[in-house]
């Protein structure tokens, strides 16, 4: 995986004050946390925050850190947002091991036509668009791809049929529903048309 290397700074003042201030200059208040070391609170440029996580990793990104000359390989873990503006308000950054797994959540992509789901006038129903896993950050991939081309009315797909790259795991109950199938509005129409007839019989 690609490294990014998003320059910080130490020298800020803690408290929400502050922390505005520093927001309307163009930087995000953030903290480096995890690895063993001590939490350290810094502030990164807010333009050079989103080009670090504007690849295919996202905030999934490994990131060299610089913080005035400490360096941490780390990942952007929690992220808060303005709830009006959506602006990134706050970062956390774990310090990571390239060589221990991580958990986090990459987004599940389908792929392919449902072509006999479709043909029955039913729907493809995704039930899950992330899902959680566990990997070394060299082995997280981008996205994970759930194939329906083999979907047929009344199926589903679950965790534990996802095809993963090596080193991936996945967590959360294997049981669990990523895609599965329902009547479109053209089959339930026409099923409630068929049993009309039945139920009239049945008055009489």
């Amino acid at each position: 995986m690609p490294q990014v290397t998003l320059n910080a700074s130490l020298s800020r003042d803690k408290g929400s004050r502050s922390s505005r201030r520093l927001r309307q200059a163009g930087s995000i208040p953030a903290v480096v946390y995890g690895g063993g070391v001590d939490a350290v609170s810094i502030a990164v440029d807010a333009k050079a925050f989103r080009t670090a996580v504007s690849g295919d990793q996202g905030l999934n990104s490994l990131i060299n850190l610089d913080a005035d000359g400490q360096k941490y390989l780390v990942m952007a873990r929690e992220i808060q947002r303005h709830p009006v503006r959506g602006t990134v308000a706050h970062v956390d950054f774990q310090v990571v091991d390239p060589n221990q797994p991580v958990v986090t959540e990459v987004p599940l992509h389908i792929v392919g036509d449902a072509v006999e789901v479709r043909h029955a006038d039913w729907e493809v129903d995704q039930q899950m668009f992330s899902l959680e896993i566990k990997a070394r950050p060299d082995q997280i991939p981008t996205h994970i791809e759930v194939d329906i081309s083999e979907l047929k009315t009344g199926d589903a797909i679950h965790i534990e049929d996802l095809v993963l790259a090596k080193g991936v795991v996945a967590l959360g109950d294997p049981a669990a529903s990523v895609v599965t199938t329902r009547p479109g509005r053209v089959a339930i129409t026409a099923e409630t048309a068929e049993e009309i007839p039945v139920a009239v019989v049945a008055a009489e």
